[in-house]
């Protein structure tokens, strides 16, 4: 998939202007395409070129950042995100309770290496891999990041809408499957390997 570019970012007053109608179409993008719910704690969001853009423009906008070095240093972070040949990528989001602290809640998922989270396509299990997590983007509600390795026969039966997909937790008495994942969303993370075909 093609990294982002320093010339895909807006400057900060021009994104600041134009946010409201950024932010509206990102999480419309969001709930058809890249969100899964696993139990009631925990979502999906998978990652691509217009997610992970979004996400920087926002970090960028938080930090007040516009020093190009800077500014690059971010680039090439969120890039390593972006979903690779026979990967995919997704930000693993962890809802805090109201009667819950942030630390005791996210202390509950310190020791998560992302095998605990498997995507189920028939009777096909797809273990994760925890990638990296940041204390900077703890801040904005995200914790870790994990992909997701498919074997050649695996991308095919993912691609045969035949077989049910879904995703499934087990970590620490946190046991829940996600719903079906839905066609749109399926269609959506093929089409993330599709493109991640052509990288070199």
């Amino acid at each position: 998939m093609v990294p982002l570019t320093i010339d895909d970012v807006l400057p900060l007053e021009e994104y600041v202007g134009q946010r409201n109608e950024h932010f509206t179409a990102h999480i419309r993008y969001l709930d058809r395409y890249r969100r899964v719910r696993i139990g009631p704690r925990l979502t999906l969001l998978f990652e691509n070129r217009q997610t992970l853009w979004f996400r920087l423009q926002e970090i960028l906008r938080v930090a007040r950042l516009d020093d190009p070095t800077r500014v690059q240093h971010e680039l090439d972070w969120y890039n390593q995100l972006l979903p690779s040949r026979d990967r995919l990528q997704a930000a693993l989001l962890i809802s805090v309770p109201e009667n819950a602290g942030l630390f005791t809640e996210l202390q509950f998922w310190k020791d998560i290496d992302g095998s605990e989270v498997r995507l189920m396509v028939g009777k096909t299990s797809i273990e994760g891999r925890l990638l990296t997590n940041r204390e900077a983007d703890v801040s904005i509600g995200m914790a870790h990041w994990i992909e997701f390795v498919m074997s050649v026969d695996q991308r095919h039966l993912l691609s045969d809408f035949r077989s049910p997909a879904r995703f499934r937790v087990e970590y620490r008495g946190y046991d829940h499957d996600s719903q079906v994942i839905a066609e749109d969303v399926r269609q959506s993370l093929l089409d993330d390997l599709m493109l991640s075909d052509r990288d070199p």
